[in-house]
């Protein structure tokens, strides 16, 4: 059976030839800022992300968290500034090429046609084809293996239209794991999930930034970021921002900042746990 570490090793092993994910990933930012209409959402952002790190992004509703991860991911401009994806610019990467460095999983989708649950988990597997008109063994063998990793390999002959949310979200991660780029690019990857496998999800994000893959996560539970992320990112009111190692940036002072709540923060034996404060009476 096909476990996570062995979803991150075979990205780790994998060569240049069908995946480019060698070299080791670094997105980086440089005085990037973003305007949504009159709204200024983050000014001069100037931000690195490494091999084997694991961001999350946290912010209030509107913070500009889904607006940036689609910016970083090459789906949307910056309104000023450069991203950077291995010392290139982003806007510079051939479609094909930026394919197999970086996946994208969206908020939330919408299925309109009646796809097999393998087919779409398969459709992953386009950058690597090479004008081939079909799958070939190697791309079944990476979108089951994927579908094994989320708990859905039972689902592989359903129709996607079928799901509940919790399945269909864990098939959509099956289809970023199936893509094999050392930068996956996740907005809320817990979303609609049940404990366990929110629990699995966390699992196999930590083993593929063991593996030196970059996770770079929209997330809006402080406790699962603290479990799983080894940096944060906050996005602040009026474009400011706090980057750097989560046991400097998840304080209570910066999250009551972030969140506008006061925030805290509490050991219970080896796990830190974030709850709201009360208010007053």
């Amino acid at each position: 059976m096909t476990t996570p570490s062995d979803i991150a090793a075979n990205a780790a092993n994998a060569t240049n030839a069908t995946a480019a994910i060698t070299a080791a990933p670094c997105l980086q930012t440089m005085q990037l800022q973003l305007r949504v209409g009159n709204r200024l959402l983050i000014d001069r952002l100037d931000w690195q992300a490494d091999a084997g790190q694991c961001w999350c992004v946290i912010g209030r509703n509107g913070a500009g968290k889904s607006s940036l991860l689609r910016v970083l991911a090459g789906l949307a401009a910056p309104t000023a500034g450069q991203v950077l994806l291995d010392g290139r610019a982003l806007d510079a990467w051939p479609v094909a090429a930026l394919a197999r460095q970086r996946a994208y999983l969206p908020q939330s989708r919408s299925d309109s046609f009646g796809f097999r649950v393998l087919d779409l988990v398969l459709g992953a597997r386009h950058p690597y084809q090479d004008g081939r008109f079909w799958d070939g063994s190697a791309d079944h063998r990476e979108a089951t293996d994927a579908l094994r990793v989320v708990d859905a390999a039972h689902l592989a002959e359903r129709d996607v239209r079928s799901l509940s949310g919790g399945e269909r979200q864990r098939v959509a991660i099956a289809a970023l794991l199936a893509q094999q780029t050392p930068l996956l690019l996740m907005d809320e990857p817990t979303n609609a999930l049940d404990l366990a496998h929110q629990a699995g999800v966390m699992r196999f994000i930590k083993d593929l930034c063991r593996a030196q893959r970059t996770v770079i996560m929209v997330g809006h539970d402080l406790n699962l970021a603290q479990d799983i992320a080894t940096h944060a990112l906050l996005l602040l009111p009026d474009g400011r921002w706090i980057a750097g190692h989560c046991d400097a940036v998840l304080t209570p002072e910066h999250l009551q900042l972030c969140l506008g709540h006061p925030v805290e923060r509490l050991q219970h034996g080896t796990r830190t746990i974030f709850l709201p404060a009360r208010d007053p009476a």
